[in-house]
């Protein structure tokens, strides 16, 4: 997937920092505008009032002609006043006309005055019947705020790409650990399954270090299966292809021989099925060891091994062997039931295969406080001691036993113990005198 058009975690990380920082300050930069104009005006409504105050006080009735006062400052056009009596003009500012700047005698106003807009105060005094009108164009006001604004924005302005450059920096310095992972792993070998170690990485990078080489050991794990399943597989296949392929050939020239052609047939039918009871096996094996972990629900023990023990019959009846399940009620366990049913099938299949002609086989099922326990016995000839503890090796079978098989029934009996938490004794059947195998497991924990 390409990703040339897809900006890098760092540069994400710096917009949107930037992007948030001066969204934020936009917002304040909002409220102090507001905050700030309300102050001015506050303070120069503040003036205008103590302007007219005093102007009211100095008015004491002997202005009698009217006049301009001159200007005094280059912002005095901006400020104006007027003093009347009754209705007649006294005094006023050279910047406010003959025409009042408020109807409103007293208080605060916002007035349009000779097309200009003006804040205007106006003080009465009814002793003198004076009235005062002190006014301020509003665009003196938009101009104080115009000097606050460019005050509070040309610093901002000059400091944000500063901010932004150390915000990079900072950004870089922190993803370091990231990128030197990067580089980690872009140097490692395509097959490489070592752990992923990093020095002085921070904490927030652990875990998904932790987790990465959890997944890199499971994806060895996996692989390892692979190799070995295709190892058994090809190592394990050759000879009953290879004997397949010989009985094909005696068949094809036998002739007019139809004994010798059916015989060479049956064989190969035989070496057929044993070449796919040896590739289930394979698969059970390999699906086993890439997923140890199974979802354990409660299942009844006796009722598995009876459903097993009925597949089984035909093939024990075939050598007149008799199977004898002992079990009473139910005995739930701690399994899934489709590998149950594989440990099951494996242990009485075992002791059918490599027991003789009219043997029998017990299989008892027990619940108590102690567990379930399954236990299946034979009348065969048993095994040594040597022989037992190699039990479980991939394809280890006893020399001189005649039954076909690959010897993996065991390592797939000691995977699923391993995946049940069951533990299993093997030993000589005091009662039948052939192997005796007993798997116990612990008392199933009730549902919380």
């Amino acid at each position: 997937m390409s990703t040339g058009h897809r900006p890098s975690m760092q540069t994400r990380l710096l917009l949107f920092v930037l992007a948030f920082a001066t969204a934020i300050w936009l917002v304040a930069a909002a409220f102090t505008w507001r905050d700030a104009q309300h102050e001015v005006d506050e303070l120069l409504d503040g003036h205008l009032a103590q302007a007219a105050s005093l102007l009211l006080v100095q008015s004491d009735g002997d202005i009698d002609d009217i006049f301009d006062t001159p200007v005094l400052h280059r912002y005095a056009p901006n400020v104006g006043f007027q003093v009347f009596m009754g209705k007649q003009l006294l005094a006023r500012s050279a910047n406010t006309g003959l025409e009042p700047l408020s109807s409103q005698t007293d208080g605060f106003s916002t007035e349009l005055h000779a097309g200009e807009w003006w804040r205007v105060c106006g003080a009465y005094s009814a002793r003198l019947n004076i009235t005062v009108l002190v006014g301020e164009k509003l665009e003196s006001r938009t101009a104080i705020m115009h000097v606050l604004l460019r005050s509070m924005l040309g610093p901002v302005l000059l400091a944000l790409p500063l901010f932004g450059l150390g915000l990079w920096w900072s950004i870089r310095r922190g993803l370091a650990p990231l990128r030197g992972l990067r580089d980690a792993l872009e140097q490692r070998a395509p097959h490489a399954a070592e752990p992923v170690l990093l020095s002085d990485m921070p904490r927030e990078l652990e875990p998904l270090v932790l987790t990465l080489n959890d997944l890199l050991e499971r994806i060895d794990h996996m692989v390892q299966v692979e190799r070995r399943f295709t190892a058994d597989a090809a190592h394990e296949l050759r000879t009953p292809i290879a004997a397949i392929r010989a009985q094909a050939q005696v068949a094809m020239g036998a002739g007019d021989d139809v004994a010798e052609r059916t015989h060479a047939l049956q064989t190969t039918l035989a070496g057929c099925d044993r070449a796919s009871r040896l590739v289930d096996q394979l698969l059970t094996l390999a699906r086993l060891e890439a997923a140890p972990q199974t979802s354990a629900l409660a299942v009844d023990l006796v009722a598995v091994v009876r459903r097993v023990a009925a597949e089984l019959v035909p093939a024990a009846l075939g050598r007149q062997q008799n199977i004898v399940l002992v079990a009473d009620g139910s005995c739930p366990v701690a399994a899934n039931e489709v590998l149950l049913g594989a440990l099951v099938r494996n242990l009485v299949d075992n002791a059918l295969r490599y027991s003789p002609q009219g043997a029998q086989v017990h299989v008892v099922v027990r619940c108590d406080a102690q567990g379930a326990l399954l236990q299946v016995q034979d009348s065969g000839p048993g095994m040594t001691p040597q022989a037992i503890a190699h039990l479980g090796e991939r394809f280890f079978r006893v020399l001189g036993n005649e039954q076909p098989g690959s010897g993996l029934g065991w390592s797939i009996v000691r995977r699923l113990l391993d995946v049940f938490g069951a533990q299993v004794q093997i030993g000589r059947s005091a009662e039948w005198g052939g192997l005796s195998v007993t798997v116990q497991w612990h008392p199933l924990q009730p549902a919380s």
